[in-house]
């Protein structure tokens, strides 16, 4: 046996990709998969690029055009792209090097660029991997040169096509690749406008210029066909946009842009007094959504500041309040630019560099003070609305646990769960998911009155075929028991259950209907009440999202996407077709509109035969029990012959 496994495992088992096939063959690793997100991705990237160079001083000008033909066009009037043969490739051109070879570029030392977006050296190798076409001209030292890609491979060397004595700075054209995308993919307007308008935000004084084809933008929409981007104030322009005519605590908002010991800080930060605000994060003109080391430098300076002032004034509850309290219902704004920053990934979405939360405090935290001791009035203001929002944190805090205290009783509850507020049963449900991912999505898209979150870890032990010391070992089913409340076996107690629905969302594929399978036979072999009594449901996610221009709509599975494209929509028109891969995936809007809101979603109760149509003749569910010993039980024999007497009726199914 050993030798027949080892003679199909030898040299020739093993595989070299080179240059951009790495790219090509695993493009989630790269940016972050093939769905709409990364295919705007490629377009930050090339921006990023242009940014950079502005950003070093080198450009005052960026155009971005989306062309007639669906390609996007980024050029810059800053140095342009060394022309000549590369030191270690003197066979080829450094445009060449560039573009072909992952981890190659000016950014690494730092002499090129003191802080750049493009860290990775891989922006423009992983665009031109996983485009179709690809073109950059070069204006340099008056001349003009060009060279084509076609998916990664170059159409020829690098040839000058003429001179261009006015003319200075790089030029990239390329059309993302349908065979890597799919061919229904293409660039938004809406979405490439405001990534340039944000650009313009972050480096403030440069010029953006952006156009479009006038179809481009969708019916209704405010996009331009053509503008002019410059924001001489930066942050502060947009946060003067963003906050408008609302009434804000501080007399004026506390924005600045300073430089110090180890990176360059730009701020802008208002208190609305509706207490409708939002937070951006940002480094080196990366959007980071998840925030990261900076976040934590800021929240750090606001609060440490305002404690500050609080015990200069003799508030004694000063000291209680948190980072929390004191940005609550702020408007936040934070760009910092530094050398070598670490991202988490390749899609930047969470800044990991340690020095970033150190350089962010040092620089906002003196100038927050000072601040803060110039206007006594603001500083009072926003003290108090600190201690409110603590003392409603303090408060509500204490409700909930003494609400809850009752109907838990001397309970444990798992730590990953997310309880709901109220204390009765009535009205109130709880979400199992699987993993942390969609849990975290269920937790924001909930409604924290009446909607409970247990999130658990991958598939759990089948109870059919495990034995009684295993099933009481395993974390996840423990966890399950002790967030119902309701024991399990013979100790079960239907009117100690917490919830009066428990629904069981998973993804919509075969994975997830596996754990759900799991699952309901848990809850048919441990709390077999819970489910004669009705209080068992499956969520219903959706496996497809279909939009076209400002119309979409979910799709169950590929039936019914098939319907909806036959009467929802324009034939005549390109429908966008987006498959989600599992609840993790979805943002937590798409999660609560299609699958957690009850005005919109659809659940379906889980009954046995007793109720159901498997048996009718069968009492108590006996056929439940009998199909699920059959199918989940510990003879493979029997799940094997219900899959030959069945197959005639899966059909085509594709979960």
């Amino acid at each position: 046996m050993a030798d027949a496994a080892s003679a199909d495992y030898g040299a020739e088992q093993i595989e070299i990709l080179e240059g951009l096939e790495p790219v090509r063959r695993r493009p989630g690793m790269y940016v972050g998969g093939v769905d709409e997100q990364a295919f705007h991705h490629l377009a930050a990237e090339i921006l990023d690029n242009a940014v950079d160079e502005a950003s070093a001083g080198h450009a005052d000008r960026i155009e971005i055009t989306l062309e007639a033909d669906g390609s996007l066009t980024v050029a810059d009037n800053g140095r342009g792209v060394p022309v000549e043969p590369h030191p270690k490739r003197p066979d080829a051109s450094t445009v060449e090097v560039i573009a072909t070879t992952l981890h190659a570029g000016g950014k690494f030392g730092g002499g090129a660029y003191g802080a750049s977006g493009g860290l990775h050296g891989v922006g423009l190798s992983v665009v031109n991997a996983l485009s179709e076409t690809l073109s950059i001209e070069v204006a340099r030292d008056k001349k003009l040169w060009r060279q084509d890609y076609r998916r990664g491979v170059a159409q020829g060397p690098l040839a000058q096509i003429g001179g261009a004595p006015n003319r200075r700075g790089t030029t990239v054209r390329f059309s993302p690749d349908p065979e890597i995308f799919g061919p229904a993919l293409r660039f938004k307007a809406e979405r490439l406008y405001k990534l340039a308008r944000s650009k313009a935000y972050l480096t403030r004084g440069v010029e953006i210029r952006w156009r479009c084809p006038e179809d481009a933008a969708p019916e209704g929409s405010e996009i331009p066909t053509s503008a002019v981007l410059r924001f001489p104030g930066g942050l502060a322009d947009y946060l003067a946009t963003a906050v408008g005519s609302r009434e804000t605590l501080s007399s004026a908002p506390f924005a600045d842009v300073a430089e110090g010991d180890g990176g360059k800080v730009e701020w802008a930060i208002a208190w609305p007094a509706d207490g409708d605000g939002f937070a951006h994060f940002y480094c080196n003109a990366i959007p980071t959504p998840q925030g990261g080391t900076h976040e934590s430098g800021l929240r750090q300076a606001i609060v440490k500041g305002l404690r500050a002032y609080g015990e200069l004034a003799g508030v004694k509850k000063a000291k209680d309040v948190q980072a929390e309290d004191a940005l609550a219902g702020a408007v936040v704004l934070l760009s910092l630019f530094i050398r070598e920053p670490q991202f988490q990934g390749q899609t930047k979405d969470r800044l990991a560099s340690p020095e970033a939360a150190r350089v962010v405090e040092q620089i906002v935290r003196h100038r927050f003070e000072h601040w803060l001791t110039a206007d006594p009035k603001t500083a009072d203001a926003l003290l108090a609305a600190a201690i409110e929002a603590a003392e409603t944190r303090r408060r509500r805090k204490d409700e909930k646990e003494t609400a809850r205290k009752a109907a838990t009783r001397r309970l444990r509850l798992p730590g990953k769960l997310s309880d709901c507020a109220r204390n009765r049963a009535e009205g109130t449900e709880i979400f199992i998911v699987e993993g942390d991912s969609a849990g975290g999505s269920a937790k924001q898209a909930r409604n924290r009155e009446t909607q409970a979150v247990l999130p658990l870890r991958g598939k759990i032990l089948n109870v059919a075929s495990a034995s009684g010391d295993k099933l009481r070992a395993n974390q996840e089913l423990a966890d399950l028991s002790l967030a119902l409340g309701c024991g399990t076996g013979a100790r079960f107690a239907l009117d100690q259950l917490r919830y009066e629905r428990v629904v069981i969302m998973t993804d919509a594929d075969v994975d997830g209907a596996h754990i759900a399978a799991l699952l309901m036979t848990f809850f048919f072999r441990e709390m077999r009440p819970l489910v004669d009594a009705g209080h068992l449901y499956l969520a219903q996610p959706p496996l497809f999202r279909l939009s076209q221009g400002a119309k979409s709509h979910y799709a169950q599975d590929e039936a019914e996407r098939d319907t909806l494209l036959d009467k929802a929509f324009d034939r005549r028109k390109p429908v966008e077709i987006g498959r989600f891969k599992g609840l993790g995936e979805m943002t937590p809007k798409q999660l609560k509109e299609t699958t957690m809101d009850p005005e919109r979603r659809t659940l379906i109760r889980v009954v046995t035969g007793a109720a159901g149509d498997l048996d009718a003749a069968a009492p108590d569910g006996a056929a439940t029990g009998a199909l699920i010993e059959d199918l989940m039980g510990r003879k493979p024999e029997k799940r094997f012959a219900f899959i030959r007497d069945n197959a005639e009726f899966a059909g085509d199914i594709d979960l």
